[in-house]
């Protein structure tokens, strides 16, 4: 299987981050390369050599806040029609979409990306706690990314508030375990036309990656995403 990793942008080490991925992916046979170059990613993906893209990025227009200001001129990004058109044609004719962390950040000037993904952050209403100690729990909903998974605990940062599509049945909720927090849905899978998406809201750096459960949780998430058999 061969997968392109969609990356770059701000508060994130995200070449640390890129590279455990592919490290990960890697040990259970899935070939990975990386761009920071969207536009001409989702571009090259209508050339059938990718079976999954994967986006661990932090790329969103930037508009108004000014404390992002500092950064508008290398990260800021707006995605172009013909690239959204790419990407949801890829999905919709049978590839595999597996989105990381910041990817619910990405392209939110973009509606079509929420019915992609599953669901988007929302300015303004979403937002998380500190990093820190955070307790994951497997919901009632069967499926082979979460079998014999009861839960296990990270440091990460729990997202909170999402916009969920309405089809979109969480199979992992989490919440942080210091100060007030609730149950957040973390993550979840579904069909995308003959595709396949998946969203993992954990992920913030290498130490939340390479967390063991996690770890084997994205190995799972990148094969059942791009259409192979997930190991029990």
């Amino acid at each position: 299987m061969r997968n392109l990793v969609l990356t770059g942008g701000i508060r994130h080490d995200f070449t640390d981050n890129t590279a455990a991925v592919i490290a990960l992916l890697d040990s259970v046979g899935i070939e990975s390369e990386a761009t920071e170059d969207i536009d001409a990613g989702v571009a090259a993906l209508a050339l059938g050599s990718f079976d999954l893209v994967t986006v661990m990025a932090l790329r969103w227009p930037m508009e108004g806040n000014p404390k992002y200001a500092p950064y508008r001129a290398e990260w800021a990004y707006s995605m172009p029609r013909e690239t959204q058109w790419n990407l949801a044609n890829y999905v919709e004719r049978g590839g595999g979409l597996f989105g990381l962390h910041t990817a619910a950040l990405c392209f939110d000037d973009w509606e079509g990306w929420r019915a992609l993904l599953g669901g988007q952050w929302r300015w303004g209403r979403s937002f998380h706690p500190p990093r820190g100690p955070v307790r994951v729990t497997a919901t009632a909903q069967s499926h082979p990314l979460t079998e014999d998974l009861s839960g296990f605990s990270l440091e990460d940062e729990v997202f909170s508030q999402l916009s969920l599509a309405r089809d979109v049945m969480p199979l992992l909720t989490a919440r942080a375990e210091t100060g007030d927090s609730t149950d957040q849905p973390v993550l979840w899978a579904r069909q995308v036309g003959a595709g396949r998406a998946v969203y993992d809201a954990l992920g913030h750096d290498r130490a939340s990656l390479e967390t063991p459960e996690h770890a084997r949780l994205i190995q799972r998430c990148a094969l059942w995403a791009g259409g192979a058999e997930v190991p029990s």
